[in-house]
């Protein structure tokens, strides 16, 4: 099978060739900068002191090029809109260290001045004017989000300011994914998975906006998920604005890129903690599965594309809404979070949903525990979740900074070594 072949035949719950796999197909499963640059230094595609390029300067995830994936034996590849989550594009790259030392080119409006005491401040759209949307604090890893809330008026409030972002996709973003959908289409037999953004309802790493200079509206972390019970109208007539415009930007794309995509990134919402939801079914039916329903009605009514769900935490609870609603795939598969037992979830969901990660914890196991840690639990889980189809090898979200890259390549001969056993 092709790379294209096999993803696709996971995800309709036909056993591949092999177990497929994704590292970087999207920004919830790809793998911090200083990673990056120890696995290339480890597998000799590059020379230490050779920089990795950051490719999500919001997590400060590391770009996963041709080479990497030929050396992993990775199935996927991204196709994305230009800008990234702080406003500005990936281009015109420099150099610059991360706080470890590690080598690394970042985009021309990346900040890269530190404030007094350190910390590294970022703007949106890379405009200094503004006032800063982003903080790395001093020996920090990546970016926190700062809140830029403007006292709320009640009487004031009005839906049309959260749809701020949310706007038709420009002819010229539209013909620069359509050229790079054929390219991957006809030089690459990678499957490709679309992140074209707007379709994420009360995704939390969206709501403030660090990508708008003065963003209006409620913006607030906290504040926000008190109006999702609060102010549900509000926040219902947002959704219902931003639907609109989702499905408008939908067909646009898909007459620019038309089959050359095979999966399509729909949501990013949390809905899950350790301990299970904290969105009871009751609230998710109500609020939020209406959209993914209207969302997933449309790519399946008018496209070949599949469905990508992310989730983190315990979302057992929700999983047969989210298969109601129309998804195709869940990820991350937080596997350690209450409800999220493996068997249980293969057993009562894995004919329905394709599992899209949990094949190793990024909290515990990977980044601290032994290569032979590792590579019992990845074992473990490609024997549950692998037979009959139905899974996509990949971590549990981001494979995170100060990852040893010893156990990044424990994972992957964990999966050679159950690959080859079946062979």
């Amino acid at each position: 099978m092709t790379s294209r072949e096999r993803v696709v035949a996971a995800i309709r719950h036909q056993e591949p060739d092999r177990v497929p796999v994704d590292l970087g197909g999207t920004a919830v499963t790809g793998i911090a900068a200083s990673v990056v640059y120890l696995l290339r230094v480890a597998l000799g595609l590059s020379r230490p002191g050779e920089p990795v390029r950051v490719v999500e300067p919001y997590q400060m995830l590391g770009e996963v090029d041709d080479g990497l994936r030929a050396a992993l034996g990775i199935d996927t590849t991204s196709l994305e809109r230009q800008a990234n989550l702080f406003g500005f594009e990936n281009r015109d790259w420099k150099e610059w260290r991360l706080f470890d030392g590690t080598p690394v080119l970042v985009p021309g409006a990346f900040n890269t001045t530190p404030e007094p005491n350190g910390d590294i401040p970022m703007y949106p759209g890379g405009d200094r004017g503004a006032p800063p949307s982003g903080r790395m604090p001093r020996g920090g890893y990546y970016f926190d989000t700062i809140v830029r809330q403007e006292p709320i008026d009640e009487e004031a409030l009005d839906p049309a300011d959260n749809l701020e972002e949310f706007t038709p996709i420009p002819p010229e973003e539209l013909d620069r994914l359509a050229d790079r959908a054929d390219a991957l289409a006809t030089q690459t037999e990678y499957a490709v998975v679309g992140s074209f953004g707007g379709t994420s309802f009360g995704d939390i790493a969206l709501v403030p906006a660090p990508f708008l200079k003065y963003p209006k509206g409620i913006r607030d972390i906290e504040e926000w998920y008190v109006s999702t019970t609060a102010r549900r109208d509000y926040v219902r007539r947002v959704f219902e604005g931003q639907c609109e415009i989702a499905l408008e930007n939908l067909a646009r794309v898909w007459g620019a890129v038309g089959d050359r995509v095979q999966v399509v990134f729909v949501t990013g919402t949390d809905f899950g903690t350790q301990r299970g939801p904290f969105c009871s079914p009751e609230s998710y039916r109500d609020l939020f599965k209406p959209f993914h329903a209207r969302i997933n009605d449309w790519i399946h009514t008018h496209t070949h594309w599949l469905t990508f769900c992310h989730s983190c935490g315990g979302v057992e609870p929700l999983i047969e809404d989210f298969i109601e609603a129309g998804f195709d795939i869940l990820n991350p598969v937080q596997c350690s979070a209450e409800g999220m037992d493996a068997a249980h979830l293969k057993k009562c969901y894995g004919d329905r949903i394709t599992f899209w990660g949990g094949a190793v914890d990024t909290q515990s196991t990977l980044p601290f525990g032994t290569p032979s840690a590792v590579r019992n639990e990845v074992l473990e889980r490609l024997r549950v979740f692998a037979p009959g189809g139905g899974f996509v090898f990949n971590a549990v979200h981001n494979i995170q900074a100060r990852t040893p890259a010893t156990n990044v390549l424990a994972m992957f001969d964990a999966l050679r070594e159950y690959n080859q056993a079946g062979a």
